[in-house]
Order: C-alpha cells, then structure tokens, then sequence
C-alpha cells in the first residue's frame, strides 16, 4: 500500500474535512479512519531506536531522503496516535526539508481546533513527533 498522506492527501484536505463534523465524537473517528489508511511498516523497523521519546504510545518513525524529497514510515501500537500520525503525515510526507520546516503546524493544529481536545500526554506526544520530524528535516536540509 501507497502513503496517500503529503501527496493525495494533503493537511487542506483534512481541514476541510473535519469542517463538515459537528461534535468531537465524530472527528475522532474521522481521526482514527485516517490512521488505518496508513500502510503498515515493517516489523522489522519496530526497534527501540526508532521510537519516538515523549510520546505515551509507541510511535516508531523511519525517514528516508531521497531526490531532495524525505518521506517517513510511521507506526503506533494505538488507533488514535495513527490517526494523529497520519495527520502530520498529511503536513510533511513526501515534502522537501525546506517545506518541512517552513510548515506552520501549530496553524494547522489551530485550524482543526486539535490540541485542546487531546489529553496533555496525548499532546506532548503530537508535539514530540514534530519536534523529531523537524529535527530529520534540519539535518537533511541545506547546511
């Protein structure tokens, strides 16, 4: 299965379409929908140094650069934190490093009202995935 997220996809997508739900019920399994359309990554990168420290599940996160471009496998061992995932995914897959760390997802989380409706774990995991990501970003980026 093929990454839809950064190519079809896209973070606009996803503001768009949790504008048509009305309660937070409903955007969670919007959320946890996202997450299953995630291709499932190898077993074998399931390892300890490819998980993500801060987060309350277990998120594993390989990048690969290649042409210019950095695209990530991602996993978690919880429905909700793949949704979430996947949501990031939508901002940074497929992207060059310079896009990366240019995205503005703290707008992007505003613009789907996203943090307040997380647990403060839940929270400080989203942010550690970003923080990591963009670390990747940095590193790969124009020096």
């Amino acid at each position: 299965m093929t990454n839809p997220f950064g190519t079809t996809i896209t973070s606009s997508d996803i503001v768009e379409d949790l504008s048509f739900f009305d309660s937070w019920e409903d955007r969670y399994r919007y959320i946890i929908d996202l997450g299953k359309q995630l291709p499932a990554i190898d077993e074998s990168l399931k390892t300890d140094d490819r998980l993500i420290q801060g987060c309350q599940s277990q998120v594993w996160l390989e990048p690969y650069y290649h042409n210019g471009v950095l695209s990530f496998d991602v996993d978690s061992d919880a429905h909700i934190v793949r949704g979430l995932l996947a949501m990031v995914m939508s901002a940074y897959n497929n992207k060059p490093p310079a896009e990366i760390q240019a995205f503005d997802i703290d707008s992007f989380f505003n613009d789907i009202d996203l943090v307040k409706h997380l647990s403060p774990t839940r929270g400080n995991g989203l942010r550690a995935m970003v923080q990591k990501i963009k670390t990747i970003a940095q590193s790969n980026g124009p020096s």
